[in-house]
């Protein structure tokens, strides 16, 4: 029997490459909210795969992109810092759009560290486009002086090509005991996975001047007294913040109802979460540029 191996992978990439899909497929479980917005993901964090032979810990990062503010600036210096303490990269580029400037500037910024290179999103393009993508990135190791450990084309929406993918980030692990317990798909606390669910449903169907500007704190998750009779109920009481007067009509709707659909959808990954029927009360407030204001930032742990 091989011996047991464990370590770390930050999966990197640019804004909406599929790193969150990935993770998620790659662990079994839904441990990073999507969207088709870039940069839903806010802060690193780890999902765990954990089986006889190995334990693998996917730290999901933010897209690295050109910041435009303080949040931004913070978001980049997170996948830095993520970087540098893993045993693996998994450096994504997406198989429908060719080899970018951003793309290198990423692929540069990985130096001497264990990388695979992992080709996103291979089910929306033909199999001629993966073979073409394929020897540019070939080509791209070569010019960049590197070595990576393996490139491999995988679709997470479809599952296909995920245990290639497994075996390739395993084998650059050390060998070593598990850090996690086994049966915890993340080690996120229980009111950051709840604010994500709540700002991933906050996130459907938002216009585009609002993505960027919804932030999500849980105040409290208790599970409410109850009689014998009655099934257990738990209560989770959460903000929900945006930077403009404006921004908040939006997200409340005409009569509470835009509301009452975020609250709807958040409510049933919660529940899906908790394992509780769930009475949520959301309350939507203005905290005015806090993308831009360190005090704000702090204040809504970003």
């Amino acid at each position: 029997m091989s011996e047991f191996r464990c370590g770390f992978v930050a999966v990197i990439g640019r804004p909406n490459v599929g790193k969150s899909t990935l993770v998620n497929a790659l662990v079994g479980a839904k441990v990073a909210i999507t969207s088709s917005r870039p940069q839903t993901t806010r802060r690193v964090l780890r999902g765990i795969l954990t089986t006889d032979e190995f334990q693998l810990i996917l730290v999901d990062t933010p897209g690295v992109h050109r910041p435009r503010t303080l949040l931004g600036e913070r978001l980049n210096a997170e996948v830095t810092d993520a970087m540098s303490g893993v045993d693996v990269v998994g450096l994504c580029l997406p198989a429908d759009e060719a080899i970018g400037p951003g793309d290198r500037r990423i692929a540069a910024s990985i130096g001497n560290r264990p990388c695979v290179v992992i080709l996103t999103k291979m089910d929306t393009v033909s199999r001629d486009v993966v073979a073409a993508r394929l020897t540019e990135l070939a080509a791209f190791e070569q010019e960049l002086g590197a070595q990576w450990a393996a490139i491999v084309p995988v679709s997470a929406s479809r599952a296909e090509n995920l245990d290639a993918l497994r075996s390739a980030l395993v084998a650059c692990l050390p060998v070593g005991p598990a850090l996690f317990p086994a049966d915890r798909p993340t080690d996120e606390s229980l009111e950051v996975s709840i604010a994500e669910l709540i700002r991933e449903a906050a996130l459907e169907g938002a216009r585009e001047e609002l993505p960027h500007s919804i932030a999500v704190v849980v105040d409290e998750v208790a599970p409410r007294e109850r009689r014998e009779d009655q099934a257990p109920l738990t209560d989770v009481h959460a903000e929900l913040f945006v930077e403009r007067d404006s921004q908040k009509a939006i997200i409340i709707g005409k009569n509470g109802a835009r509301l009452k659909e975020i609250g709807s959808q958040a409510r049933r990954g919660i529940e899906g979460l908790l394992g509780t029927a769930v009475f949520l009360d959301l309350r939507v407030k203005v905290a005015k540029d806090w993308q831009r204001d360190p005090r704000q930032l702090r204040r809504l742990g970003l």
